[in-house]
């Protein structure tokens, strides 16, 4: 199984190219104020799943901003459902239940070549005038000029023959990290490394990522952080541009909304020099 992981990671590699420019095509989506939408069945259906339910405590965005369809519905995520895959008609309705617009990207999903479902939602979303992106492990697909940019690693045949969960499954998991990551980067949700967006009201553990993210920062201990988090509302971003202009917390927000929500032109300063020192360290 590792001897075609490394096969599998060589054909993701060859698509780089492609993944990059899917990962631009989102951004400028969401810069719009459009959506991205992943739709699959199987596997490749609950890879989007997994990658749409990560963005809100990731990068702290509405839940409604990164979507995914399931063919089947909620209950064939935990529980495959056979034949919910052929169905064309519902995956064209479960597009058009969700009101696509030329803002959004919408990304058909599927390891082995388009299935109906996903077929007819991508046809959906392209009546609608979204952009569409389609990811398979099968580069012998025929709808090259169906869709704005197909990505095709071709992973080769699984050693389980058609299991598609595996390497074909790491490849589009892999893909999909590679395209909704830079996306949610070059939309300001991190500064540096840092996961600066993160939803530090949702856990303890995320309350002590985001007291370690302001100490990294601004170098003031945990409990210095901890009374700046709780005066910018647990917002780190905010707790940053405070702590580094001394501005008040209505400052903050303004001064940040004046910066497109990136830090490094709030504060006019960049991380990376800090984060290197601290490595060397």
């Amino acid at each position: 199984m590792l001897n075609e992981d490394r096969r599998m990671l060589a054909a993701v590699q060859k698509e780089r190219d492609r993944i990059a420019l899917g990962a631009d095509m989102c951004a400028k989506a969401l810069r719009k104020g459009g959506r991205l939408v992943f739709v699959g069945a199987g596997t490749s259906g609950r890879l989007g799943i997994v990658e749409s339910a990560e963005m809100p405590p990731t990068f702290g965005t509405n839940p409604l901003l990164v979507q995914g369809i399931m063919a089947g519905g909620k209950n064939a995520i935990i529980r495959a459902k056979e034949g919910a895959e052929d169905n064309y008609e519902e995956g064209a309705r479960a597009v058009t239940r969700l009101d696509p617009t030329k803002k959004d990207v919408v990304i058909g999903v599927s390891a082995s070549g388009m299935t109906p479902f996903v077929r007819g939602a991508l046809t959906s979303a392209r009546k609608a005038g979204a952009r569409v992106i389609f990811v398979t492990c099968d580069p012998r697909n025929e709808l090259q000029a169906f869709v704005d940019l197909t990505i095709a690693p071709a992973v080769g045949p699984e050693i389980i023959a058609g299991s598609t969960r595996l390497k074909a499954g790491t490849a589009t998991k892999i893909v999909l990290n590679m395209m909704t990551t830079p996306a949610m980067i070059l939309i300001g949700k991190t500064f540096g490394n840092l996961m600066v967006d993160v939803n530090a009201l949702g856990s303890e553990k995320l309350r002590d990522r985001a007291r370690r993210i302001v100490h990294i920062v601004t170098d003031l201990d945990y409990q210095a952080a901890d009374q700046l988090l709780k005066s910018a509302k647990w917002n780190v971003k905010i707790a940053i541009v405070m702590q580094k202009t001394g501005l008040s917390y209505t400052k903050a927000v303004a001064r940040l909304k004046q910066s497109d929500d990136r830090i490094r032109e709030a504060i006019g300063e960049d991380i990376e020099p800090r984060l290197k020192a601290l490595l060397r360290a």
